[in-house]
């Protein structure tokens, strides 16, 4: 019977010491070239789910994000269309003021069908208002409901106005009497006023929906810094490390070297 011929616990050592560095030096590439120190669940699961739940919640804002810039160029579109139905009012009233300053029926007439036609503008304007299929100032105006966060759980809602000149209390006028002339001042002045509110309040509602982009874009950016914290390789330290291991095969190998070369000159004493 032949006796089976084993290595020697020397060579073994350093044969073992030898894998693990290989194993160490191979890891640290892989490190390196993905930039990742945790790349799955075996690298560590607890850096990678919740670096994974950060990444997710990271991109839900991004996309609730998109909906508030959305939001923001529909309101900016109203009050576009507001600023225009507001020089339209102040022309209307100036047309008013000057069939005022005349008593002549022909000229009068000729005056209160500019200022119709001014009227029919503002409906005009207050019907192309509108963005993405949202209209906040037509004759039937829309609501619009914002997300504000990835669950919906802060929310925002803009009311929409009527700034048709119905809806502006500016009425179809012949300036026939001077009541009717007067009549259309006062109109046009309150709906100079009313347009000038709401366009106000729908800045004030573009200054609230900015100050949430911003915060949700600082928000996303933590999140996202935080997960990469989680799992991204420290370049600089990996690369010593792949010096520091490179050396360490070297030595290995000499040593691994010198132990067979030993062993084999104990076998040839012996034999």
């Amino acid at each position: 019977m032949v006796d089976k011929i084993g290595l020697s616990s020397g060579v073994t050592a350093n044969l073992q010491s030898l894998q693990r560095t290989f194993q160490l030096a191979n890891r640290t590439d892989q490190r390196l070239a993905s930039g990742l120190r945790v790349k799955d669940p075996l690298d560590g699961a607890a850096e990678f789910f919740t670096s994974r739940a950060l990444t997710n919640r990271a991109s839900d804002l991004t996309q609730a994000k998109g909906n508030i810039d959305q939001a923001i160029s529909t309101v900016e579109a109203a009050n576009v269309g507001l600023e225009a139905i507001d020089d339209l009012a102040q022309q209307a009233r100036a047309v008013a003021q000057a069939a005022k300053s005349t008593g002549d029926a022909t000229e009068r007439q000729a005056l209160a069908a500019q200022f119709n036609e001014l009227r029919g503008q503002i409906d005009s304007l207050a019907q192309d208002a509108g963005f993405n299929g949202t209209n906040l100032i037509s004759s039937s105006p829309d609501n619009l409901d914002i997300s504000l966060n990835e669950d919906g759980s802060s929310s925002l809602t803009i009311q929409g106005t009527d700034s048709s000149s119905a809806g502006l209390g500016i009425g179809s006028r012949t300036f026939a009497s001077d009541a009717d002339i007067d009549a259309a001042i006062a109109d046009t002045t309150s709906a100079v006023s009313t347009v000038r509110t709401n366009a106000s309040t729908l800045g004030s509602s573009t200054t609230v929906l900015q100050n949430r982009i911003d915060f949700t874009q600082n928000l996303t950016n933590t999140l996202e810094s935080g997960a990469a914290d989680l799992t991204l390789a420290d370049l600089t330290e990996e690369a010593a490390n792949r010096l520091a291991l490179g050396t360490r095969q070297q030595l290995g190998a000499n040593s691994l070297a010198l132990a067979a070369e030993s062993e084999r000159a104990v076998l040839g004493i012996l034999g």
